[in-house]
């Protein structure tokens, strides 16, 4: 009996463990997604983009949700003069949400996909 027990506690760390992957891989990527608006916004070059995007992921590490993000990008705008306000940052961050959720998710297969039967029967 204790088997079947240190069995369904592996399968559940193992779930949480894929769970906790996703959510940071879609976080990362609406990261890269809203710099990559800014930067469109902000007209910055390749070179400027790719450095951009690492700074704006890397500062979704500071503290949970994405308030952190909200301030670098913001900052950046206002560096750069550009007129746009933390609610319109805070809107883009939302919709790019479901987009990165959306894309992450087509990356991960199916848990028990077409190629899985019934067992026991």
């Amino acid at each position: 009996m204790s088997d079947i027990f240190k069995m369904r506690e592996a399968g559940e760390e193992a779930r949480y463990k894929l769970d906790s992957e996703k959510t940071f891989k879609i976080q990362a990527r609406r990261d890269k997604l809203v710099a990559l608006w800014a930067a469109e916004k902000l007209g910055m070059t390749q070179t400027e983009t790719e450095v951009f995007i690492k700074e704006v992921v890397a500062s979704d590490m500071e503290e949970p949700g994405y308030e952190d993000v909200v301030r670098k990008v913001s900052s950046t705008f206002s560096e750069r003069g550009a007129d746009i306000d933390a609610d319109e940052i805070r809107q883009e961050i939302i919709r790019l949400q479901s987009v990165a959720q959306e894309e992450i998710m087509s990356d991960y297969p199916k848990p028990l996909g077409g190629d899985h039967g019934r067992v026991g029967d």
